[in-house]
C-alpha cells in the first residue's frame, strides 16, 4: 500500500469486546510514522501523535464516539496540511503533517481488533 497525497484510506472492522486500546499507525516504516491513531477505552480519548526517533507531542481528543465491540469506519485523508481522521459519527480530526511526508507506504494496525484497509 502507498498512500500518497490526496489519498482516501477507510478501515472497517470489528472493535473486541475487551480491548483497552488499539492503534493504525502510517508513515515510511515503524521508525517513522506520520500518524499514530489511538483510540483509548481505558483513558476514553483518543490520542494522535507522530513518531520520528522520538514522539512528538500528544493531541488528544476527548470524542470516543464507537463503543468495545462495535463495528467502525474510520476514514482517513492524506493532503499535504496532514492527514482528516473521520470517525463513525461524521465527527472530524485534522493532523498536522508533522514530518513532510509525501507518502505513507507503511500501515499497521496494532490491537485487539479486527480492521481492514481499502483505499
Amino acid at each position: 500500500m502507498a498512500m500518497k497525497l490526496g489519498t482516501t484510506l477507510m478501515i472497517k472492522g470489528k472493535i473486541a469486546k475487551d480491548v483497552d486500546r488499539f492503534a493504525i499507525n502510517l508513515g515510511e516504516g515503524p521508525e517513522k510514522l506520520g500518524l499514530h491513531f489511538n483510540p483509548r477505552y481505558d483513558q476514553s480519548t483518543i490520542v494522535l501523535n507522530s513518531f520520528d526517533r522520538r514522539l512528538g507531542k500528544e493531541l488528544v481528543v476527548d470524542h470516543l464516539c464507537f463503543a468495545q465491540g462495535s463495528e467502525i469506519t474510520v476514514v482517513m485523508i492524506f493532503d499535504s496540511d496532514g492527514v482528516k481522521v473521520m470517525l463513525p459519527d461524521g465527527h472530524q480530526i485534522s493532523f498536522p503533517n508533522r514530518l513532510g511526508l509525501s507518502q505513507l507506504p507503511y500501515l499497521r494496525v496494532e490491537g485487539g481488533q479486527h480492521l481492514l484497509p481499502e483505499v
